[in-house]
Parts: structure tokens; sequence; C-alpha cells
């Protein structure tokens, strides 16, 4: 039996996370968005595949959302 998780996350710009996303992405992986969330499904054949994969794919995340922050334009500062 497949296992199965789907990682739901909201974000500023979703598109810019989905795409920095989408290169690492495996063929067990779907990456979309829809409104204001990026979506990712991931099936695998073991728990520990998927758990790994998880794994991977939290760190991607990361970056992408570094990513995402980093594309953002500055608000300037009214001191």
């Amino acid at each position: 039996m497949r296992k199965r998780a789907e990682i739901r996350t909201s974000h500023d710009d979703p598109e810019v996370v989905a795409r920095a996303l989408r290169p690492d992405n495996t063929a067990e992986m779907d990456t979309r968005v829809r409104g204001e969330q990026v979506v990712t499904t991931i099936d695998r054949e073991t728990t520990g595949g998927l758990r790994t994969t998880v794994d991977d794919y939290v760190v991607n995340l990361t970056v992408a959302t570094e990513v995402q922050r980093a594309n953002q334009p500055t608000k300037p500062n009214h001191e």
C-alpha cells in the first residue's frame, strides 16, 4: 500500500514559492498553488521513504520561502 502526505503552507506569493520548489520535485511529488497556499502531495511506497522525502521537502520549502521573502519589495522605513 502506497503512503501519502499532503503538505499545505500559506505564503504572500505562493507562485514564487511553488516555482522554487518544483525543480526539486521527484516523480512521486506534485506541487500546485491553491489560493494563497502551496499544496504538495507526496506518494511513496514505504513509510521510511515518505518520511525522507517529506524531510527533504521541508528543507527545500525553507529555502523557497527565503527566496520569496527576498523577492518582496522592501518597505520604506518611516521613523
